[in-house]
């Protein structure tokens, strides 16, 4: 069983789309009522096991201040307004989809951020510490963003999202924290590295891969009568990242160290999209499924460009031995 799962984890360029077919083949031969009563529980899913490996303690370590301010000023004083505006551009007067766009580029950083980091030989601290920055601001944040750039078009329901990313974030964070403390406890922490930590970002990829499921298959109906809708959520996504990494590339290489660099590259350009799903599909009622269509399909565009960004790592950035030597030297 662990097996199937890690494939799927290694492989979410094939996991995702499958599961994506899969919804909307459930959805459009099946009833989809009862699956709604599943996305809280597979929310919490999504969300608690990343929770659990989440080291708090890199925030005490010390760090580079301007990497950190930088990273968040364009997580929240760029990214939410460029995602609006292509929203505008292609979707005006979908509101709702504009929404779920804007709550894919409002919500920065995941596991993944440390993960492409750690993979393009970056600065993994510091991916850590902007992750559960990047994190508590976003969920902090979002009601408010939402409230101000979408509330005159959009009934934004202010307590009801606070109340979800209570749920979804703070809750499973909680909760998080106390059961690493308590494994690390009871077995110790080389135990807990080699026998536990490997396995709950396991668990979070089933729950991730569920909701995927569930959203598709609620709009299943919607999208196979007109099943360019994808191709149109695809153009805009495919844009924002584009821009995002464009943007993010070009001010890491000009003010910040390879190592520095790639933390914040993929710390501003890897958006939260659990978080993102979350929120859209508990928060918003039956609009939720409209909202979180666009936030799936940018999984698809995410791991993917996560992916080709990592092979032309050593191009734009230089190769991590070539660093090494020049701060060595100076």
């Amino acid at each position: 069983m662990w097996k199937i799962i890690e494939y799927l984890k290694k492989n979410l360029t094939i996991s995702i789309p499958m599961f994506m077919v899969a919804g909307l083949v459930f959805g459009s031969l099946f009833d989809t009522v009862s699956l709604k009563s599943l996305i809280t529980p597979f929310t919490i899913l999504m969300v608690y096991p990343m929770m659990v490996n989440l080291n708090v303690k890199e925030l005490m370590s010390k760090g580079n201040p301007k990497l950190q301010i930088t990273a968040q000023a364009i997580n929240f004083l760029v990214m939410p307004f460029i995602g609006l505006l292509i929203g505008n551009i292609f979707f005006k007067g979908n509101n709702f989809v504009i929404l779920g766009l804007l709550l894919t580029a409002l919500l920065p950083t995941s596991g993944m951020t440390i993960s492409w980091t750690g993979f393009s030989k970056g600065n993994i601290s510091a991916a850590i510490k902007m992750t559960i920055i990047g994190l508590t601001l976003g969920s902090v944040l979002t009601p408010f963003y939402l409230k101000y750039l979408m509330g005159t078009v959009v009934e934004i329901p202010l307590g009801k999202i606070f109340t979800q990313i209570a749920v979804v974030v703070f809750l499973p964070m909680a909760g998080g924290i106390a059961t690493k403390k308590l494994l690390v406890g009871k077995y110790g922490q080389k135990k807990f590295n080699a026998n536990f930590k490997p396995k709950f970002p396991m668990l979070s990829t089933l729950g991730v891969l569920a909701i995927v499921f569930i959203a598709m298959a609620l709009k299943a109906k919607t999208i196979m009568s007109d099943p360019s809708i994808l191709i149109k959520l695809l153009v805009p996504l495919i844009l924002l990242y584009v821009v995002n990494f464009t943007l993010s590339t070009l001010v890491a290489k000009i003010f910040f160290n390879r190592e520095d660099a790639l933390a914040l590259v993929y710390g501003t350009v890897m958006r939260n999209l659990s978080i993102a799903l979350a929120i859209a599909m508990t928060a918003f009622g039956d609009k939720g499924s409209e909202i979180a269509l666009i936030i799936a399909v940018a999984y698809v565009v995410q791991v993917q460009a996560g992916a080709w960004y990592v092979k032309f790592t050593d191009r734009i950035f230089g190769k991590a031995e070539d660093s090494a030597i020049k701060k060595a030297e100076s």
